[in-house]
């Protein structure tokens, strides 16, 4: 079966393993496993920031982060479709009593003019605004990656304000592989990031929270106290180091991978247009979205798995388990659908 329907499917490589396996652990909650802080240090280092904290996923970095930066009654300012919002449960609510200000953007991305007209004033009947938050690259927009001039932007208007910037950088690795940027300045611009390693990286588990040393301190208590101290995580640690060090710059073959079904599904009577690749995600959008689970169902029969991207919609993502021959496979495949 050829799996598309997320790169959080990957399974560890055998030097994965072997690193997994050889790992020197002790106790993460009395900050004693030494694999858990190498890999700390190691990201702190890769985006030069003061320091991190390996977290069970990036859910749980993105709420950490929020957490800290906002206060109950207070507001949160990000795009209608971002991960933060949309897929974690609630949490911006439930865990930190704030509310959000929804931005509709472009493929998953807000503006520094758009974000400008909805800081709140300082009137008692509006919540306060005190974060926000953005995605990079953006799943519900295709993958669709920040133009870091964009980004420049966001930090000055932030700064002006006094607002702290976040970035949930759950596939950061396939924007940076993509536009080059230095990770150093790319990661200058934001207070607090949020890196998954379970995704493109290929990791079984885990992500990372980076920021300042007083920001990290806080975030290792926020982590105790939502149940996410792990003991001897280094074996888990041992397979991020693996995946920085192996699984960064060979996400250029997911992006070329992604582009080739790209062109597939521009040439197929069933697809009205492709949401334009720009990383991992390729996005048809069908011309009769009625067909939608009837396709999705007809390429599993022949061992393909897509998932529902919303109507009319479908997603697939290629990752680190997807080689060239089975993107070969994959586009017989869509090719004998009617």
């Amino acid at each position: 079966m050829i799996d598309l329907r997320s790169d959080t499917v990957t399974k560890p490589t055998q030097g994965m393993k072997e690193a997994m396996f050889a790992a020197e652990v002790g106790d993460d909650v009395f900050e004693a496993d030494p694999t858990v802080n190498a890999l700390q240090e190691k990201a702190a280092k890769l985006f030069g920031k003061e320091a991190a904290l390996f977290c069970s996923s990036g859910t749980q970095t993105n709420q950490i982060a929020i957490n800290i930066h906002v206060s109950p009654g207070g507001e949160v300012i990000c795009h209608e479709d971002s991960h933060v919002y949309k897929y974690e449960g609630g949490g911006i609510a439930r865990n930190s009593g704030a509310s959000v200000r929804l931005l509709r953007g472009n493929r998953g991305r807000i503006s520094a003019e758009e974000v400008r007209d909805w800081i709140n004033p300082d009137d008692v009947h509006l919540p306060v605004t005190q974060l926000v938050s953005v995605e990079d690259t953006s799943n519900r927009g295709g993958g669709a990656i920040y133009d870091y001039e964009e980004i420049r932007r966001l930090r000055q208007l932030c700064n002006e304000q006094g607002l702290p910037l976040h970035l949930d950088g759950a596939r950061v690795f396939n924007s940076l592989v993509e536009t080059g940027m230095d990770l150093k300045e790319y990661a200058s611009a934001f207070d607090s990031i949020s890196i998954c390693l379970s995704k493109g990286l290929g990791a079984p588990v885990g992500s990372l929270l980076l920021g300042n040393t007083n920001f990290i301190k806080q975030a290792r208590r926020v982590r105790k106290v939502l149940g996410g101290g792990m003991r001897q995580a280094g074996f888990l640690a041992a397979a991020g180091i693996y995946a920085l060090d192996h699984h960064v710059e060979r996400l250029k073959k997911d992006h070329e991978h992604a582009r080739e079904l790209e062109r597939c599904l521009q040439d197929l009577d069933w697809v009205a247009s492709v949401i334009p690749v720009e990383s991992n995600i390729v996005v048809p959008v069908l011309k009769t979205p009625a067909d939608r689970d009837r396709i999705i169902t007809d390429l599993q029969s022949q061992g393909v798995l897509c998932v529902a991207f919303g109507p009319g919609m479908i997603r697939f993502v290629t990752h680190l388990d997807v080689s060239s021959e089975d993107i070969d496979q994959v586009v017989s495949c869509l090719k004998k659908i009617k």
